[in-house]
């Protein structure tokens, strides 16, 4: 079996909070763009785009966060708050994939949707394969549109996820996957 074959197997999702620096540089980063840009795309619409929150930018995202869960949990005590301030802090990049539905008379919504969601999966990949942890995110925060305005987000634009990266911690332990048996059917 080859190198990526065998890091593909071993692919597993990093927890955000285990992810720390060093992060990737401008042109490692610039590499997990181009791979995460390099999936199908019918018609070439590019129903999807990059944000990236990085160094400051994560803080002010926290800021951001820890406002609107105050404006929606009045109660909450300073922990609570202060673990939606932090969500975006430990991982150096953070990489939001914007996903939005160009009308096509010929390529269907649904396509274009998978398409975001093949970005994100690309850019997990690109992520391990040079060496650093990863893990696709959505949470409150990708859904609620003080978060999305801040963000700069389009009234018809989505969060496909939110992809974090840096240098894991840890090393999560495997979880069970599917046996095939139990989900391959022949026709």
């Amino acid at each position: 079996m080859n190198e990526s074959l065998s890091r593909l197997l071993q692919r597993r999702s990093v927890p955000s909070r285990w992810l720390g620096e060093p992060g990737p540089s401008e042109q490692e980063i610039e590499t997990l763009l181009r791979v995460a840009s390099r999936v199908p795309d019918h018609g070439k619409l590019v129903p999807w785009r990059f944000i990236l929150i990085q160094g400051e930018g994560r803080q002010r995202l926290g800021s951001v966060l820890a406002e609107a869960f105050q404006a929606d949990n009045p109660g909450a005590d300073a922990e609570k708050v202060a673990v939606e301030r932090e969500r975006f802090a430990n991982p150096p990049l953070v990489v939001a994939v914007v996903s939005r539905v160009v009308p096509h008379v010929k390529i269907p919504d649904w396509e274009q949707v998978l398409s975001a969601g093949a970005v994100c999966m690309n850019l997990l990949n690109a992520a391990t394969f040079l060496g650093y942890g990863a893990s696709w995110l959505t949470g409150w925060a990708a859904f609620d549109r003080r978060v999305l305005d801040a963000l700069g987000l389009k009234p018809d634009e989505r969060i496909a996820g939110f992809v974090h990266i840096g240098t894991a911690k840890e090393t999560p332990s495997d979880r069970d996957r599917p046996r095939l048996e139990d989900i391959v059917t022949r026709f």
